[in-house]
């Protein structure tokens, strides 16, 4: 099956009349201005937050990582101090990993899923904007205390007994241990969003052989997120007492075990690094089909290799701790799992390759970032198979060669795919073209950028630069390295600040988009650009694997719907057969208010468990206000019901 070219692309015909249209779009159309911003549940309104928010909070990031780079680029330099450095390397990688990488591809998820499988909205829209205002208030108390000198300063993993009441006073563990669980709350419902949806909402006929590669990536990474996540709210709650009430889970001295805070943060932060990396397979996955102009190559295989890589990554978090005091022979264990975890990605390559080879590439921006993607990704696949070695990773460990190799991962594994990903989708959310040669420009700003930072890293940790140093004398001889790598990281802020330039003028001046500009193969292609509020007029029907390649002249679909209510297509999890109509929930202040009412309590908690207790009773009154029934709704349901009684007595 190929690809029919490139043109304005396919829009779904309407199945209503003019006056269904118009009170459809009445139905679903959001509240404008402010008030509409602050109660909307569309899925694709919190996603575009969501996005944005990620966005803010990766510049923040940006910007501390610059001030490293500035501290270090010569010896014995003062420009910062050793406690704010503390602060600024711990709150650079807790915004990079919870507030940025995981969030950012989950927003992505929350936007593209349902037009994808042809659903209106996600399974629980009052639920998923909960979980952004969680997401932004956490953010947002993180950085308020930052501001106020009283940021986290024992690093993004916060290694107990450093973390412990011991040896970390005042309230910085406490403000990072509270930002976990906003986070990880808001994570949790993400998950849960995306499960209950990919489950329940597919079109009709998109059976699991015919679901797209990136909606199965998506599924896979809630479903660690679900035991992930658990696991370091875990670990964050028993900190937060250990600092507020005086247990002692930690303390070695009074029966706790500080290892135990090891096992319980790596077993969620090496599934972490799949949780960013598995949605960015999905969206290089899509990119390669669409520009190669053919289906996927092997696309059983890549199921497997998805679904394989979400399960080893829970089998290697103790490759973290081979420094530690872990027996021999569980060491080999990870080592070996450390090693096996490469294979399903390089299975991945390969199809992703033989895609290219047998179709007709079409070299855009976005086939360039995947290019780039699988060049910087090998090289950090590499050296963390250096890493799974028990002896070298014992010498290499804490130091700078293991910041190349993170850095490697997550840069070539997910910001590279994820850049390319906005170039692809870009026109579908806003209906207009981003510029190919501003996007090239772009490409190869980073692409060099990320090589002239990182790669000297692997050195100077070879030759015995350790982390978390503010600053280092002459005659260690890493001052040149040092200074390479600051000048990589000012070639990659150029490189960002062209995406920026490109981002804000495609706004306005970009090149007007059509449905389907790149000719793709999935139905978010097959709506205008941007979407209708309700996504699909009439639900798509899948015929093949295809998607809309499949399709001939007329895309069939399934009517029914009513377009007085916003109603969505409820379809059996295995067979995607239509079994009933669920009317979603109108916009609601209810998600906005519980927020706030939980960002209160959890502050509030970081100084007195009393905060928690009175919290716990306050937050009813949101949750009735958000769970209080609708009258009509419920007369009209009751109607309906003794409407269909009567008929089947009939």
């Amino acid at each position: 099956m190929t690809a029919p070219p490139i043109d304005d692309g396919l829009i779904l015909p309407p199945a209503i009349d003019e006056a269904d249209r118009s009170r459809l779009h009445a139905t679903w159309e959001p509240v404008t201005g402010f008030l509409g911003w602050l109660n909307s549940v569309n899925h694709k309104s919190v996603g575009k937050r969501y996005i944005c928010t990620a966005l803010v909070f990766f510049l923040l990031g940006g910007l501390e990582a610059a001030a490293m780079r500035m501290q270090l680029s010569r010896p014995e330099n003062t420009l910062i101090g050793p406690d704010l450095y503390n602060q600024i390397f711990t709150m650079h990688g807790s915004t990079m990993m919870f507030l940025f990488a995981v969030p950012i591809m989950t927003a992505i998820g929350i936007y593209l899923i349902p037009l994808m499988i042809g659903a209106r909205n996600v399974a629980f829209p009052r639920l998923n904007a909960l979980g952004f205002w969680i997401y932004l208030f956490g953010g947002l108390f993180l950085y308020t205390f930052f501001f106020m000198n009283t940021g986290p300063d024992a690093g993004w993993f916060n290694y107990v007994p450093l973390a412990g009441p011991q040896f970390s006073f005042g309230k910085r563990v406490d403000v990072w241990a509270q930002m976990v669980t906003y986070t990880e709350i808001a994570a949790l419902i993400a998950a849960l969003e995306a499960i209950v949806t990919i489950f329940k909402m597919r079109a009709p006929g998109m059976t699991w052989g015919r679901v797209p590669l990136f909606v199965w990536s998506q599924l896979v990474t809630a479903v660690m997120v679900l035991f992930a996540m658990s696991s370091v709210a875990t670990a964050s709650i028993m900190l937060g007492a250990d600092r507020l009430v005086a247990t002692q889970f930690f303390n070695p001295a009074e029966g706790g075990d500080a290892l135990l805070w090891q096992h319980l943060f790596w077993f969620f932060g090496h599934p972490e690094v799949y949780i960013i990396f598995i949605p960015a397979l999905g969206m290089i996955s899509q990119i390669v089909t669409t520009f190669a102009r053919r289906p996927v190559f092997g696309y059983p295989v890549m199921v497997a290799a998805l679904i394989s890589t979400g399960m080893i990554g829970f089998a290697l978090w103790v490759h973290h701790m081979f420094s530690t005091s872990v027996h021999q022979l569980g060491q080999s264990y990870f080592t070996a799992a450390s090693t096996m975890i490469s294979i399903p990605t390089g299975v991945q390559i390969f199809c992703w390759l033989a895609t290219l080879w047998l179709g007709r590439p079409v070299w855009r921006t976005p086939l360039l970032f995947v290019a780039g993607f699988i060049a910087v990704f090998m090289i950090g696949g590499l050296s963390g198979v250096m890493l799974a070695s028990v002896p070298f990773d014992v010498q290499a460990t804490d130091t700078y060669f293991v910041v190349a190799h993170l850095h490697y991962v997550l840069i070539g594994g997910a910001v590279l795919p994820l850049i390319g990903a906005f170039y692809y989708w870009y026109p579908k959310v806003t209906g207009r073209m981003m510029s190919e040669r501003l996007g090239q420009w772009n490409f190869w700003l980073l692409f060099i950028g990320v090589n002239v930072t990182f790669f000297p890293m692997h050195i100077l940790g070879l030759k015995g630069m350790t982390r978390r140093v503010y600053t280092y004398p002459e005659f260690m001889g890493w001052g040149m390295l040092n200074l390479i790598a600051s000048i990589g990281a000012v070639i990659i802020v150029a490189g960002m600040a062209v995406f920026a330039v490109n981002f804000f003028i495609s706004l306005k001046r970009g090149a007007l988009a059509g449905a389907n500009p790149w000719g793709a193969d999935t139905l978010e292609w097959v709506t205008s650009s941007p979407p209708p509020p309700y996504n699909f007029v009439d639900t798509p029907v899948v015929t093949s694997r295809d998607g809309i390649w499949a399709y001939g002249d007329e895309i069939p679909v399934v009517t029914g719907l009513r377009t007085d209510r916003p109603e969505a297509l409820i379809t059996a999890t295995m067979t995607t057969e239509p079994l009933y109509r669920h009317e979603l929930p109108t916009p609601t202040f209810a998600p906005l208010v519980m927020a706030v009412v939980l960002t209160g309590m959890l502050t509030a908690g970081i100084f007195t468990p009393w905060g928690v207790v009175v919290g716990s009773f306050l937050i009813v009154i949101p949750f009735f206000l958000w769970a209080w029934p609708d009258r009509a709704q419920h007369e009209r349901n009751l109607r309906e019901e003794q409407e269909r009684r009567r008929r089947e007595a009939a």
